[in-house]
């Protein structure tokens, strides 16, 4: 039988209850918030005997053994990005040696490709050439067609994996919910979303040349000069070339300044008076006069998801200024892109609009006070917490990072902590992430290769996870001439899946089971082994202490335990300030 539970919930566990059905007897997953109704349905079937399994290349290479031994195809199923690029070794060899495998890729729906969304990649035809059969199995109610369609397409592909023995890849895209949870019926959906744009016209409207022309440039300096509640929102942009001509164009138009870490203007010498750290925690408390009328966009769209949320939501005019060549889009509702290099659109608008007034509008105010206040609330709920937590760790890093110094922030916690509590300062420091398919491999060997390329020093905040996922990269860290200091959160791996709503939908040891990935790593002998120092950390003093060493590689030891708690009471203190 199926669970019936929502759409993904019955479509996935027809597929599965399918594979059962043709003789499939053994899956390896590894864990991923995408692939949540495949782990749900795969744990749910009898027939299935499922391993969780840390690392998706480790999975995939489990999934061969398995086809090689039993002759019949086994699943390797994983989430979304380069989770997915990592079953690629695994398929090859089974093309060679003509193993039979089924992968069980999860995917973003369509709306959510090519337009800037966080951990999508191009996943058609990942493996090209080396898979007896690929489907791209897209969105489907759950409705007689729709069930039809997945039981069909598991059917046949064991059935082509089975005849001319070897690989079949599956690309399974979900819509939220994940989880079990009932969907929202479509009647509740907004009017943006049914009708379209009430004009009339296309939903972003962007021109059709690589430049942006002198009618746009003048249209967007209209559109700024009218707003009476402007923004910028910065998101990761490469290296510190646009810091100063965002920081002109923030200080011309007195716009509020919500900057990402990666946009590198939370640390510099510039003039940092209109940069907001804390709107993760701010726009959460969902403050209605803290709305802008207009937003302008520069970079990725920053990592927080309250964020992007809250843009949707605003109803505000929204400007993308994005280089040619790409689509950075992810909320789906901006007014305009206008495709130009974002310094020389700065320079050719700055003529254009007026001066700011030396005295702040109300709204701006709100927003200077809403960061300052949200900077007290935050160091006043760490001090009452005591001890080292995620988001003191990153208040410590803070402090300890020098001048002319790299830091690469790991793609699950890491960067979202220093986004929601990593306020900045005067040093030049240059953040990076991995952030364009979000994946948590090679993080320690793009550290080093950051310190290599850049002559600096580098910094490389993970978790345990992303350490497992690339622990031979510690033999370069080691051995490179340029001082890495690799600081490892160790939360008992994956603590981020803690956060989604998941955790709060399926029973505790079943979402331990299937969610929870620790790395069993014993990371003092791990560093001995490549010739690193090793230290344990255990205070925010520590963490200051790793300030001008050679190389270390520091434990960083945080129960999970509370984690989400904390966050929670730091965001309730930012939403209710003492007054």
């Amino acid at each position: 039988m199926i669970d019936a539970t929502n759409r993904n919930t019955a479509l996935a566990s027809a597929l599965v209850e399918e594979l059962a059905r043709a003789g499939v007897r053994h899956a390896f997953l590894s864990p991923g918030s995408r692939s949540t109704p495949i782990a749900l349905a795969l744990d749910r079937e009898p027939a299935i005997a499922l391993e969780v399994v840390l690392d998706e290349r480790c999975a995939a290479f489990a999934a061969l053994g398995a086809g090689l031994a039993s002759g019949a195809p086994a699943v390797v199923a994983c989430t979304s990005g380069s989770a997915a690029a990592n079953l690629h070794p695994a398929v090859v060899e089974a093309d060679e040696a003509g193993v039979p495998m089924i992968a069980l890729t999860s995917d973003r729906p369509a709306e959510l490709r090519a337009v800037g969304a966080g951990q999508t990649i191009d996943q058609i035809g990942l493996f090209g050439s080396a898979t007896r059969w690929f489907c791209e199995v897209g969105t489907h109610a759950a409705d007689d067609a729709g069930l039809l369609h997945m039981r069909a397409t598991g059917s046949r592909a064991v059935a082509e994996a089975s005849g001319r023995r070897g690989p079949v890849h599956l690309n399974l895209a979900w819509r939220e919910p994940l989880g079990p949870a009932p969907a929202a019926d479509v009647s509740a959906r907004d009017g943006l979303a049914l009708g379209g744009r009430s004009g009339g016209g296309p939903l972003t409207a962007a021109p059709a040349g690589r430049e942006a022309g002198a009618d746009l440039v003048a249209a967007t300096a209209e559109a700024v000069g009218r707003a009476a509640r402007g923004m910028i929102v910065a998101g990761r942009l490469p290296g510190r070339r646009l810091v100063p001509a965002i920081s002109a164009l923030a200080e011309r138009t007195g716009f509020p300044l919500l900057a990402d870490p990666t946009s590198q203007l939370r640390f510099g010498p510039h003039d940092r008076t209109a940069v907001v750290t804390a709107y993760d925690l701010i726009v959460r408390a969902g403050r209605a006069e803290l709305a802008p009328d207009l937003v302008l966009r520069f970079g990725d769209m920053p990592t927080s998801k309250a964020l992007r949320l809250w843009l949707r939501e605003s109803g505000c005019d929204q400007i993308v200024v994005d280089p040619p060549g790409r689509w950075n889009e992810p909320t789906r509702v901006a007014g305009a892109f206008v495709r130009a290099d974002p310094e020389a659109l700065i320079e050719r608008l700055l003529p254009l609009l007026p001066q700011a007034r030396s005295e702040r509008s109300p709204w701006q105010r709100g927003w200077r006070e809403a960061e300052s206040a949200a900077r007290a609330a935050i160091a006043a709920a760490l001090d009452r917490a005591g001890g080292l937590s995620e988001p003191a760790l990153q208040r410590a890093l803070g402090r300890a990072y020098g001048d002319g110094e790299r830091v690469l922030l790991g793609s699950s916690m890491p960067i979202r902590d220093a986004e929601a509590f990593l306020e900045g300062g005067p040093r030049s420091v240059t953040f990076h992430a991995n952030r364009g398919a979000n994946g948590i491999d090679g993080l320690v060997s793009t550290g080093a290769g950051i310190g290599l390329g850049a002559a600096a020093p580098a910094w490389i905040v993970i978790g345990d996870l992303a350490l497992a996922h690339d622990i031979g990269g510690l033999a370069l860290a080691a051995r490179i001439a340029t001082p890495i200091r690799v600081v490892v959160v160790d939360n008992g791996g994956g603590g981020i899946f803690d956060f989604l709503p998941q955790a709060e939908r399926i029973d505790p040891d079943r979402f331990r089971r299937l969610f929870t990935t620790p790395s069993g790593l014993d990371l003092e002998p791990a560093a001995a082994a490549y010739g690193l120092p090793y230290e344990r950390i255990a205070d925010e003093d520590g963490i200051e202490g790793l300030a001008g060493r050679d190389r270390v590689l520091a434990h960083v030891p945080i129960g999970r335990g509370d984690n989400v708690g904390l966050h929670r009471r730091i965001a309730a203190a930012v939403a209710s300030p003492p007054s």
